[in-house]
């Protein structure tokens, strides 16, 4: 499946974009099946060629959701916004976290109830063997 999409090149720090259409197995600094446009995020500039863009899509490919927003923001056509990530469920890991703490103190305090079980069954025995008298071995 061929996709329109970002192509980073650049040094680091110093961040430009080539519009590339590519296969989407490809690797992302990969050969590309033509250019399409540019984007420069440092200077707000985005240019593409958007004869070539509308052909590739009559063709069946599909726009990435980054490229699609850009195509969106800088009103090269009328589309909505794709969500291009997701964010991270912070509430959700702090739940886990609270249930996780939850269930350690929980077992904390059977493994507590448990010693002090067995510190009790230590004691009586220690105050049976007290009141036992040792009988004297019997003569022969």
């Amino acid at each position: 499946m061929l996709k329109v999409r970002l192509q980073r090149t650049g040094k680091r720090g110093q961040a430009y974009f080539r519009v590339v259409v590519v296969e989407h197995t490809k690797k992302p600094k990969g050969k590309f099946l033509e250019l399409l446009g540019n984007y420069d995020p440092h200077k707000k500039e985005f240019k593409v060629n958007m004869e070539r863009v509308n052909y590739w899509i009559s063709k069946g490919t599909q726009v990435s959701p980054t490229v699609n927003n850009l195509l969106v923001n800088y009103k090269y056509w009328d589309k909505p916004k794709m969500l291009s990530w997701k964010p991270k469920k912070k509430q959700a890991t702090s739940d886990q976290q609270q249930t996780t703490k939850k269930e350690t103190s929980s077992e904390t305090t059977v493994e507590q109830k448990l010693t002090e079980e067995t510190k009790e069954e230590a004691k009586q025995e220690e105050v049976k063997q007290e009141e036992s008298p040792i009988e004297p071995a019997p003569e022969v």
